[in-house]
């Protein structure tokens, strides 16, 4: 049998600052996360949350670029 880890696992982002991996009885912040965030801003809202489900369900490298045309 497998024992799960309970301990909370920091690593440190591009910018030096402390992003919490894993963490019992949470979620986990994934790219998505962050990218919306820094869209939406660190309040909660309705915008935010529907922008999360989105980003989740198309993958972060496609959300966000509607209507920019690719040059050739």
């Amino acid at each position: 049998m497998k024992k799960h880890c309970t301990c909370k696992a920091v690593k440190r982002s591009k910018r030096g600052k402390k992003v919490k991996t894993m963490k019992k009885g949470g979620s986990v912040k994934d790219a998505c996360y962050h990218k919306v965030v820094s869209r939406y801003g660190p309040k909660t809202s309705a915008y935010r949350s529907g922008a999360m489900a989105k980003c989740r369900k198309v993958g972060v490298a496609n959300w966000g670029e509607g209507g920019k045309k690719k040059k050739k």
